[in-house]
């Protein structure tokens, strides 16, 4: 059953775009992370991450980036190229710039760059809310937590230092939490409209999840399509105001098909000379932009 609203064939068929990309053969998937190449020379190979693809394997995951490196290669180079190499992940429902390697050493060397936080990355998030103020850093520890519910489940979430006290609103150092990592943020809002906004984002650090969890819990900012950290104790599809719902044309009931709107625009990559690699969001992206009427400078 097709259905006959717009918006919701559009959020159905990325759910069965992301199914399709699993069940494809390799050579097919391969070929498709060919032809979203940025750029590529003797050491790296740069593509545009599709929407719904996971990067590793997994239980029920048959298709992942990983899997078919070796294929990729050979089709980029000729049949005795070596496979290429991983130097950073992304989530599954994360589109954009991922930068690949043609040799074990090349890989290592980014690697270590993104360890000592030499490459700079930049996201784009489109928000439910405003972030207030409209420019700032977050920088609160993460900590991955049980949540007990009827269906427990484990989240990455916030562990501050500090707390208020309720009786006077002064700052209180807490006991650090053993496990917790520290994060940090820089976000800037770029438009806002229809009780959302988009967002460019620079995780300094590299935790789990650490935009999400930020500008959910941390800002009161969810990423549209963030089903996951939209609540605390539950597993629940994200609420929408009512003015999104009118400009996506989407009833709250499909909202559970809402695409995570999280897209890596950009890294600068310094490796010999300084590499600027970007990516623009994909078509479901820019035409959620357009429906919310987030407006910005064509750059």
């Amino acid at each position: 059953q097709v259905p006959q609203d717009p918006a919701q064939r559009q959020v159905r068929e990325l759910a069965m775009l992301s199914r399709r990309l699993q069940q494809v053969h390799p050579n097919v998937l391969a070929k498709i992370l060919k032809e979203g190449t940025l750029f590529q020379n003797e050491e790296i190979v740069v593509i545009n991450k599709p929407y719904g693809l996971p990067v590793h394997g997994g239980p029920g995951v048959k298709n992942c980036i990983t899997d078919v490196l070796p294929i990729l290669a050979k089709m980029l180079a000729n049949m005795k190229a070596e496979p290429l190499h991983l130097c950073h992940r992304l989530d599954k429902e994360t589109t954009g710039v991922m930068v690949l390697a043609r040799s074990k050493e090349v890989a290592d060397r980014i690697r270590l760059l993104f360890k000592t936080r030499q490459v700079e990355k930049i996201y784009w998030a489109i928000s439910l809310g405003e972030p207030d103020p409209a420019e700032g850093v977050v920088e609160i520890p993460m900590v991955e937590k049980e949540v007990q519910s009827h269906q427990s489940h484990y989240k990455m979430t916030l562990a501050p230092n500090y707390r208020l006290r309720p009786e006077d609103g002064r700052e209180v150092r807490t006991r650090r939490d053993r496990g917790a990592e520290s994060a940090v943020t820089r976000y800037r809002c770029l438009a806002s409209a229809t009780a959302c906004s988009l967002l460019e984002l620079q995780p300094i650090t590299g935790v789990k999840h650490q935009i999400r969890v930020h500008l959910a819990y941390g800002l009161g900012c969810p990423i549209l399509g963030d089903h996951k950290y939209s609540h605390w104790s539950k597993l629940a599809p994200q609420k929408l105001p009512e003015v999104t719902l009118r400009r996506l044309r989407l009833q709250q009931s499909k909202a559970r098909h809402l695409p995570l709107h999280l897209h890596a625009r950009q890294l600068c990559l310094p490796l010999g000379q300084q590499l600027h690699l970007v990516c623009k969001p994909p078509p479901f992206f820019q035409k959620t932009l357009e429906k919310l009427e987030l407006n910005i400078s064509k750059d």
